[in-house]
């Protein structure tokens, strides 16, 4: 898949059931839609213009078939992060009235995104793909899920089906890294793949612990 598509795609299935979606569809109720999107748009681009130059200059060091391996456990671990899903603290849900309301949406969104799994995941997606491309698309990708988000909320009253849409986008990613994990480490040896399926573990540990704290 062209390498823009692919970041669109990749980068709007992340923000299905995101924190993000609900900042933005929170601050919607606050604000005008159009001031809230375009806020989101220029803080995107100044967010994945590093992360893409950050996986872009990763992708200039290690061998193309390692890169691939290790965007699948990337990309599994997200759809892991998808399906624990996010919440809103309580300062992220009030509404402020201190600044205009176009420079509060930019910089909620710039520090809500650093080290965020879009943020994560499109420097994945640059260091084995080209720079403007990912940067685009991923920037685009993030801006249509969250209108979406904000036109979905206006229409159904902020009840949108939030698990369904996180199991749905989760199970993507799985399938997705996997399959991404098999074109880059077809021809690797049983024991780098046992290394990968410890990892993977591990992430799904930490993701989903509240759930053996909670059967204990």
């Amino acid at each position: 898949m062209d390498a823009f598509w692919l970041s669109l795609v990749m980068i709007f299935m992340a923000e299905l059931g995101d924190k993000s979606q609900l900042l933005a569809l929170t601050l919607a109720t606050c604000y005008n839609s159009w001031v809230v999107i375009w806020g989101i748009f220029f803080s995107t681009l100044a967010v994945h213009v590093i992360s893409t130059a950050l996986g872009w200059s990763m992708g200039g060091v290690l061998p193309a078939d390692w890169i691939m391996f290790m965007v699948g456990i990337s990309f599994i671990a997200y759809g892991f992060w998808t399906l624990r899903g996010d919440s809103l603290d309580e300062e992220e849900q009030s509404c402020k009235r201190t600044i205009h309301p176009f420079w509060l949406v930019f910089s909620t969104f710039f520090l809500a995104e650093l080290g965020d799994k879009t943020m994560l995941g499109t420097v994945s997606l640059a260091a084995a793909h080209p720079f403007i491309p990912v940067w685009i698309g991923s920037t685009i990708g993030m801006v249509l899920s969250d209108a979406l988000a904000i036109m979905a909320g206006k229409m159904l009253g902020r009840n949108l089906p939030e698990t369904a849409i996180r199991i749905g986008a989760g199970t993507l990613f799985l399938i997705f890294g996997a399959y991404t994990m098999y074109q880059g480490g077809a021809e690797f040896s049983p024991r780098i793949w046992a290394g990968g399926a410890i990892v993977i573990a591990l992430s799904a540990l930490y993701f989903f612990r509240h759930l053996l704290t909670r059967s204990q």
